[in-house]
């Protein structure tokens, strides 16, 4: 059955939010690989394997971050080829991204997986925990094939409309992780390590299923081999479009590594539980991302700014509400929810991962606005704005760290994210706005 839905007609608002539901799920079933990783590696392995994991996060998202920008982008014209009804570019346009898909993703595995215990060196990752974050932080770089070959099979999709049916593939690769890491941790002994399998063979099978349905279902993607031929104009629209996200993402996940070197030196523990929190909190904002930047592709593919410029400010309200069910979850649960990750947490982890999620909660809208404005500049193609936005993000972790940190010591910490929330939302929105009233002048002036 056909699931595309052409987000050009329609109530603006029923259709980000409906569209957004899916995505929503598929990312907190995402997080369920990593949550899984996280108590699993905890309870098996202890606060040391645990800290391990939590220590990769910010170089693996510099690495997948890159390599879903470049999805992103090719979703972008994915999603404007659809929206205007251009069926042969359409095609061809798939067949170039899934050319791109395997050459960059060669490109990634082989020097992340070569120099991997450098950059964890390089991160100041603490002694006790290197040999754990090493091995684990080898498989998952192997692995990136995987890990991008899904991200662009769902790319595609939603660029269609169809936000389902890689959250049905999704959830049914979460549970196969959660059976593999209780296998490859507690029976294989296998340690982080096998956590890290786990998430690599589930995230490759969930890709496998995609692209298996996509092109049993859709008969617009069913390629020819004159589809899969190396058109270098395709190719260089592409890299246009792809590259200025991966660089924003690349320097958004600089500036995390940059604050991760400062947390490091607080001690191993200190936010590995309560990053996993705020990833949480942060899935209903993604997902009206997401929701944004396709809708917004699709209608500037069909011509239709007027409409764009009524569903971005009914996502900003859906965006508010994001926000407040953020605070809530901060407020409520977060006690609660630290002590999953481990069966006997030191008192000096929840005292750090409490100050740092209750210093940030009351920033959260700021952090929403901040995935809907730039998911917005994205789908409209303006993707080199995104950069300068990620280098200022960047620059503002730089100067908090490097001047905050000795006089204000973990306080710098719980304040670095809500600055550059700050300062990220007020860029993208003005670029947003400036975007719009150039929109309606030219309208103006063209009657």
């Amino acid at each position: 059955m056909n699931k595309t839905k052409d987000m050009t007609v329609g109530s603006p608002t029923k259709t980000i939010f409906f569209f957004s539901v899916p995505v929503l799920l598929g990312t907190l079933f995402q997080q369920i690989y990593n949550m899984a990783d996280t108590i699993i590696v905890g309870q098996f392995l202890g606060e040391d394997a645990l800290a391990a994991v939590g220590a990769t996060g910010s170089t693996v998202y510099l690495v997948i971050g890159f390599a879903s920008g470049l999805t992103q982008g090719c979703g972008v014209l994915v999603s404007q080829a659809f929206g205007g009804h251009r069926l042969n570019e359409l095609k061809k346009v798939v067949g170039t991204a899934l050319l791109l898909t395997v050459v960059f993703s060669v490109i990634l595995t082989i020097p992340t997986v070569s120099f991997s215990r450098q950059i964890l060196l390089a991160l100041h990752t603490p002694s006790n925990v290197l040999l754990y974050a090493h091995e684990y932080l080898r498989v998952i770089f192997g692995g990136i094939l995987c890990t991008v070959a899904y991200n662009i099979a769902a790319s595609i999709l939603r660029s269609l409309g169809d936000s389902r049916t890689p959250l049905y593939f999704l959830i049914l690769s979460s549970f196969l992780n959660i059976v593999l890491d209780i296998f490859f941790i507690a029976t294989l002994h296998m340690g982080t390590a096998g956590a890290a399998w786990a998430t690599v063979l589930s995230q490759g099978i969930s890709a496998l299923l995609c692209f298996w349905y996509m092109f049993h279902n859709y008969n617009n993607l069913r390629l020819s081999i004159r589809d899969l031929y190396p058109d270098p104009y395709r190719i260089l629209c592409m890299i246009q479009s792809g590259i200025p996200m991966a660089l924003n993402q690349t320097v958004t996940a600089f500036g995390i590594m940059i604050l991760q070197s400062g947390i490091n030196q607080f001690g191993s523990s200190v936010m590995a539980a309560a990053s996993k929190l705020e990833s949480l909190v942060m899935q209903p904002m993604i997902a009206l991302g997401s929701g944004i930047s396709t809708y917004c592709a699709q209608n500037i593919g069909a011509r239709k700014t007027k409409r764009i410029f009524v569903g971005v400010r009914s996502t900003m309200l859906l965006s508010l509400g994001a926000a407040i069910l953020g605070m809530a979850l901060y407020g409520i649960a977060s006690k609660a929810i630290l002590r999953i990750f481990l069966s006997d947490p030191s008192p000096e982890m929840v005292h750090y991962a409490l100050q740092y999620l209750y210093t940030s909660v009351w920033f959260l809208l700021f952090l929403a606005w901040i995935f809907l404005f730039r998911n917005a500049l994205v789908g409209l193609g303006n993707g080199l704005i995104t950069i300068i936005g990620g280098v200022a993000e960047l620059l503002c972790r730089f100067l908090c760290i490097h001047f905050l940190l000795q006089p204000f010591g973990f306080w710098c910490i719980c304040l670095t994210n809500p600055i550059t929330w700050i300062v990220a939302c007020s860029l993208f929105c003005g670029f947003y706005f400036r975007w719009e009233h150039q929109q309606k002048h030219c309208s103006k002036s063209a009657r």
